[in-house]
C-alpha cells in the first residue's frame, strides 16, 4: 500500500517566488513534414515567421523572457515566453499574437503547450484557446529553486518540461502520481546536486501534473537519467500515468539523446535559438546574470 499523504520535506513545502508570472513552454511544427534529409518550404517559412514574431515579442513590455529554439532531429520549434503576469499575456496575444497567427497557421501548427504558473486565471485559456492552441494549464504545487533563484549560465544549462497523465481506471492515481513526484524532488535535493530546480504543477481539469526541471549542464541530466531519481522512479511512475511530450530546451548531447529513448520518453530536443530576457530577469527562469 502506497503511503500517499506522507508530509512535504521543508524544501518542497516553501512557497514558490515565481509571483503572478506565466510561462508557456510549446511545440510547433510544419503542415507539411518535410522529405528526407531536407526542410520543407513550410518549415523554411514557419521558422521565418517565429523570427519575426520573437522580434515583436521582445519588444512587449509584459514579457519577460522570449526564446525560439529549434529542435534537433526533426522540424518543430520549441517556444518559451515567461509572462509578468495574467493581463501581459492576454495583451501579447491580442496583439503581436494576433497580427502572425494567420501567416503562422498557414504552414505551422501548434502541437502541445504548457503554461505554469501560481494561479491561471480564465482569461489566459481563453486567450489561447482563441488561438486554437492546444494548451495544458498547470498551478503550481510544490517544488525548489536553489541558489535563491539565481539565474544557470545559458551556455551550459537544461530545461526540461513535460506533462504526465494518470492511466484511467483507478480513482487514487492522482495521489499517488502527486506522492511519487514528490519522492522524485525528495531524493533528488541531496543527491542530485546539479538539479538546480524542480516545480510540480498540478493540470487544471485533468488527473495530470507539469513537471518543470532545471539541470545545471548535460552531465547532470545524464546522472538523472542513468543513475539518480529518473531511474529509481520512472518504472513506477509508469504503471500509473503516462508522459504526452518531454521538451528539452538547452544544449543536450547525443548521449542524452540516447539515455531518454532508453527511458522511453516522447522527447523533443532545442538548442537556444533566439532570445531576449528583461535585465533582471525573472522568478520564473532565474534572476541575475
Amino acid at each position: 500500500m502506497v503511503q500517499q499523504n506522507e508530509n512535504l520535506p521543508l524544501f518542497l513545502a516553501e512557497a514558490t517566488k515565481i509571483g503572478q508570472e506565466i510561462s508557456i513552454t510549446g511545440k510547433w511544427v510544419p503542415t507539411k513534414k518535410s522529405g528526407f534529409f531536407r526542410k520543407s518550404t513550410e518549415s523554411k517559412e514557419m521558422l521565418k515567421e517565429w523570427e519575426d514574431i520573437h522580434v515583436g515579442a521582445k519588444g512587449h513590455s509584459g514579457i519577460l523572457s522570449t526564446e525560439i529554439n529549434h529542435a534537433v532531429g526533426e522540424d518543430a520549434v520549441l517556444i518559451h515566453h515567461v509572462f509578468k503576469d495574467a493581463a501581459a499575456l492576454v495583451d501579447y496575444f491580442s496583439s503581436t499574437g494576433t497580427k502572425h497567427i494567420v501567416a503562422l497557421t498557414q504552414v505551422a501548427k501548434p502541437q502541445l503547450h504548457m503554461i505554469r504558473g501560481v494561479n491561471i486565471p480564465d482569461v489566459v485559456s481563453k486567450a489561447l484557446t482563441e488561438k486554437n492552441v492546444k494548451g495544458v494549464f498547470g498551478e503550481f504545487l510544490f517544488g525548489f529553486v536553489k541558489d535563491n533563484y539565481k539565474r544557470p549560465d545559458p551556455e551550459t544549462a537544461i530545461m526540461v518540461t513535460a506533462k504526465w497523465t494518470c492511466k484511467p481506471g483507478a480513482s487514487n492515481h492522482m495521489d499517488e502520481l502527486r506522492y511519487w513526484w514528490q519522492c522524485v524532488g525528495t531524493d533528488a535535493y541531496t543527491l542530485e546536486e546539479g538539479l538546480l530546480r524542480f516545480e510540480v504543477y498540478q493540470v487544471i481539469g485533468e488527473d495530470a501534473l507539469i513537471i518543470h526541471e532545471t539541470f545545471k549542464n548535460s552531465d547532470e541530466l545524464k546522472f538523472h537519467l542513468s543513475k539518480g531519481t529518473a531511474e529509481k522512479y520512472k518504472k513506477v511512475i509508469d504503471k500509473i500515468a503516462i508522459t504526452e511530450g518531454y521538451f528539452f530546451r538547452g544544449p543536450v548531447s547525443w548521449t542524452i539523446r540516447t539515455y531518454s529513448k532508453f527511458l522511453r520518453l516522447p522527447a523533443t530536443y532545442s538548442s537556444q535559438g533566439s532570445h531576449f530576457t528583461q535585465a533582471g530577469g525573472n522568478m520564473s527562469d532565474g534572476t541575475g546574470d
